[in-house]
């Protein structure tokens, strides 16, 4: 078992973020993922979909002997990582919105979060902000077209940071200092969030460090930790193989890797 591969899969390619720490934390895993583009987004389906959907992946994974699977998309997790944690005898590592770091950095005392409604509308958000942040004015915003601009590759077109713009600004001027990224799509905007933020001395959060450091913690106390070093990285979509690739090789290029598609 402990030299079975690690499953990711998200609604779409953001989770690749997630990806990227993982890889760079844990170098010698063998790691599968899958990206439910043609299902994409998340955000507006209801939650019995979205179970259904990530049973369905979760199913494949299976099939493949993974180890543990990351849920690699918030609003994936919120919906749907208990059923997952009820009906599968395997570790699940979910997403969380990294509101506790946010709400202990903060020298405004005013938080912004940047989610689906999907992630806004779940248990978990609403959880981890009463407890973490019940003193912190947090400013919510959904990051309306940041999904769609990620699918289709565009990171810092000027049509990205025309959406960035629209949708960050607001937050800005209500004073905030921290900006929660809680959507794993949303880190591959971060230069042009940059570029509409730079004037006001953010910090910008992405919780996929915290992610990786956890499916390490979890494989170390198992001792399922991998003793090989024959790496593989396997590649499924239901939608678009292009983006994919794009992100995949911008983020560790490879001419090896397997793309697939495959339908759901």
């Amino acid at each position: 078992m402990k030299n079975n591969p690690i499953g990711i899969f998200d609604s779409g390619v953001g989770g690749l973020s997630v990806w990227k720490e993982i890889i760079k934390l844990l170098p010698t895993e063998s790691i599968l993922y899958f990206a439910d583009s043609g299902n994409c987004p998340y955000g507006n389906k209801t939650e019995d979909e979205i179970i259904n959907l990530s049973k369905k992946i979760v199913d494949f994974f299976i099939t493949k002997g993974v180890k543990l699977v990351v849920v690699a998309c918030n609003t994936a997790t919120a919906a749907a990582i208990d059923f997952l944690r009820s009906n599968y005898d395997i570790p699940f590592v979910g997403m969380e919105p990294a509101v506790k770091p946010a709400a202990v950095n903060t020298k405004k005392g005013i938080v912004g979060v940047l989610a689906t409604e999907g992630t806004f509308n779940g248990r978990l958000f609403n959880n981890t902000t009463e407890k973490w942040a019940s003193d912190i004015q947090i400013e919510i915003q959904v990051g309306k077209g940041f999904v769609e601009l990620v699918e289709n590759g565009e990171l810092d077109s000027d049509k990205a940071k025309s959406i960035v713009e629209k949708v960050v600004r607001p937050m800005l001027d209500r004073g905030i200092d921290q900006l929660v990224l809680a959507c794993t799509h949303y880190p591959f905007l971060c230069e042009s969030i940059k570029s509409v933020s730079e004037e006001s001395n953010i910090e910008i959060i992405n919780p996929a460090p915290a992610v990786a450091k956890q499916v390490q913690n979890i494989l170390e106390e198992q001792n399922r930790l991998t003793d090989e070093f024959n790496i593989l990285y396997e590649f499924y979509t239901s939608g678009k193989i292009k983006t994919l690739k794009f992100l995949v090789n911008k983020i560790l290029p490879n001419e090896k890797y397997l793309f697939q598609k495959m339908k759901l």
